[in-house]
């Protein structure tokens, strides 16, 4: 088996996908390290999921910096200091600029709750009700300069029921989220993937569309 990746995590909240990924690693089915996790705040629960599993957390909160530029310049210095191999943001509510961007081009996967290129930014699930859409999902995609808009690796699918709301929508794809970050990631470590010339090539081959959980 070849060495674990370093793979550096950026939350904002709950932190249940970080939990996933710390849960795989603990069964033997992630072949990677969590080295570091950073959150933009304080409170974030995502903080204590980390600390309770020995993982080295970092506090850097957006509104103590006099501007965006200053917040980026430090988060990238945080984020190279542990030379991580991958970098995942897993419900990380910033946008990444270029300062955080170039030194982990084609090294950062965010997860986003919608069927890309369908619902880029914030409230998809209530975007994915009021447009009658039959289904939603999630995807992870690379991170680029485009919000939510990097080349899509990877997508799960539910459909949307009768009576969903945003609520019960989120709780229901949740838990299929968690697969999905954990079986990309998986990928990721077995250094499968990569970005190349804006595409996804997995196994060597450019993929003209997203993966599907069930094909993970």
């Amino acid at each position: 088996m070849t060495r674990p990746i370093k793979t550096c995590v950026l939350v904002s909240g709950n932190g249940s996908n970080l939990q996933a990924l710390i849960d795989a690693h603990r069964a033997g089915k992630l072949n990677i390290e969590i080295t570091h996790v950073i959150s933009n705040v304080a409170s974030a629960n995502g903080l204590k999921r980390a600390a309770g599993a020995g993982i080295p957390t970092s506090i850097l909160e957006h509104g103590k910096f006099a501007n965006r530029d200053e917040f980026d310049r430090a988060l990238a210095l945080l984020m190279t200091s542990g030379e991580p191999d991958l970098v995942v943001l897993a419900g990380f509510m910033r946008i990444i600029g270029p300062r955080v961007l170039e030194p982990f081009a084609g090294k950062m996967i965010n997860l986003h709750p919608s069927l890309l290129p369908l619902y880029k930014g914030t409230e998809t699930y209530r975007r994915a009700l009021d447009a009658g859409d039959r289904t939603h999902g999630s995807s992870i995609h690379f991170v680029t300069g485009e919000l939510d808009g990097g080349p899509v690796i990877s997508q799960v699918t539910i459909p949307i029921l009768e009576n969903d709301d945003p609520q019960s929508l989120a709780a229901r794809l949740a838990p299929m989220e968690h697969r999905l970050v954990v079986a990309t990631v998986g990928f990721m470590a077995e250094h499968r993937v990569e970005c190349r010339e804006g595409a996804v090539i997995i196994d060597g081959m450019r993929q003209e569309r997203p993966l599907q959980l069930r094909d993970l």
